[in-house]
């Protein structure tokens, strides 16, 4: 597992156009966010709204390493992904809003939709992990037509514990996919803190197990994401793919909209505030000379513009009519699906691509003991033995004249509890009261022996 931080960014080699593109994307996903927020108060957004508060360095920047002949899948955080790819901010608003001119017409709510013709976006899924094989065979697709490109998806520190995210990323390894995985660490598996689902420090240690780099990185920091991304799509176009990409980050809100997070500790929101993409990001452009105050309030008025004329747009636009509902169930030529060869077909027939069917086995996977240490020069006279020193027996304790009595565990908060819930605190106390009283006997029982 690699460490990426600033000093990879002297080798991101981005024009100041690029720098400032990258500032757009970050802050179009966030004003359009902010602006869906408020649809969804006033109950325009039909289904759920998952926020990217605080991520959008890493969708931004991850996405933005890829070319336009590249192919991703967003998942529910990943809405700035889509804005690089040259989704438009109308069909996001009118996707949410379940209107006829949306992607998919009204039949879908949230964020489940795709373009697999011009701008190679695959449909999110919603079964954690799912999009990694998906996407695997996306790769792999890609290889064997020659068309020369890399798969992207992303996936959640929460997600990374499905049985889907390992069998993907053991299938991606194994038949050496062009594919990138970006791991989004933002803290939160809904409310289960990453401490309580996997023991160890760093989640990009897994790729450890199926023999591929797994690089962990600032995923706040806009450009050692993107130099992050840029030398792990490079990786896999070269044929040494799969990259896992650990990205640690935060989510600055609940799971949705209707999640108050009240688990999250107050001051690890305050903490995470201080190291905001944006506001980080700006400060790096100022620093490096890459804009002023005329060129930010220039983007800034730009986006507001594109923002107000797409949500206008949305706003206007009709629901489906409700013959819609039985149209599409079924594809019934609606549309064709046709391999893109970018490489002639006969090196994949014979005799081009004739092999002996039998497999090639270099190493029989038989147990190699470690060679011995060998001795020094001045042969065995020389040599000392060190002495092999015996474990010490395991101490055992004494009996104890008052038992310990057992450390209480954290209660589990369910969904949907807190803190502030009565019946939490009602639980608590009775727990607290039990434990007293407990006490209380094995005193009374003491004083009765003597």
């Amino acid at each position: 597992m690699e460490r990426s931080s600033n000093e990879m960014q002297t080798n991101a080699k981005l024009t100041r156009e690029q720098h400032l593109e990258l500032y757009y994307y970050m802050q179009l996903n966030r004003q359009l966010e902010e602006r869906m927020t408020r649809l969804f108060r006033q109950n325009k957004i039909v289904g759920g709204l998952y926020a990217s508060l605080g991520q959008e360095a890493v969708s931004i920047g991850t996405a933005y390493a890829l070319e336009p002949r590249d192919w991703l899948a967003p998942m529910i955080r990943n809405i700035g992904s889509l804005l690089v790819k040259g989704v438009k901010p109308r069909d996001i608003f009118t996707q949410h809003m379940a209107r006829y001119t949306a992607p998919t017409h009204g039949k879908d709510g949230t964020s489940h939709f795709g373009d697999l013709k011009v701008c190679h976006v695959v449909s999110p899924i919603s079964m954690l992990g799912d999009l990694i094989p998906v996407m695997t065979g996306v790769a792999m697709a890609g290889r064997y037509l020659g068309q020369k490109i890399v798969s992207m998806t992303w996936i959640g520190d929460g997600g990374s514990s499905t049985g889907a995210f390992h069998e993907g990323l053991n299938f991606a390894a194994t038949q050496r996919a062009p594919f990138v995985l970006v791991l989004e660490n933002n803290q939160w598996a809904y409310s289960t803190p990453v401490a309580r689902q996997a023991a160890m420090k760093d989640l990009a240690d897994r790729a450890l197990a199926y023999g591929i780099p797994g690089h962990v990185v600032d995923g706040n920091d806009v450009m050692a994401v993107y130099t992050a991304a840029k030398s792990a799509v490079n990786e896999c176009r070269a044929g040494r793919g799969p990259v896992l990409i650990e990205a640690k980050t935060m989510r600055m809100k609940g799971h949705a909209q209707h999640d108050a997070a009240e688990y999250v500790p107050p001051a690890m929101f305050e903490y995470w505030k201080t190291r905001d993409p944006i506001a980080r990001y700006e400060a790096y452009l100022t620093e490096h000379k890459l804009w002023d105050a005329a060129k930010k309030s220039e983007i800034d008025a730009r986006i507001e513009r594109e923002l107000d004329v797409d949500q206008k747009f949305a706003e206007e636009s009709p629901m489906p009519p409700p013959e819609l509902a039985e149209q599409g169930v079924y594809c019934e030529g609606c549309h064709t699906v046709e391999a893109d060869w970018r490489r002639p077909k006969q090196e994949l027939l014979p005799p081009a691509s004739s092999v002996e069917a039998v497999w090639k086995v270099t190493d029989f996977g038989a147990f190699v003991p470690p060679a011995p240490a060998s001795k020094p020069a001045g042969g065995a006279a020389g040599h000392v033995e060190k002495p092999v020193a015996k474990p010490a027996p395991t101490p055992v304790a004494a009996p104890s004249a008052t038992p310990e009595l057992a450390e209480e565990q954290p209660l589990r908060v369910p969904f949907g509890r807190g803190p502030k819930d009565r019946a939490f605190e009602r639980e608590r106390l009775e727990k607290q009261e039990k434990r007293g009283k407990s006490f209380v006997k094995h005193r009374r029982d003491k004083k009765g022996k003597h």
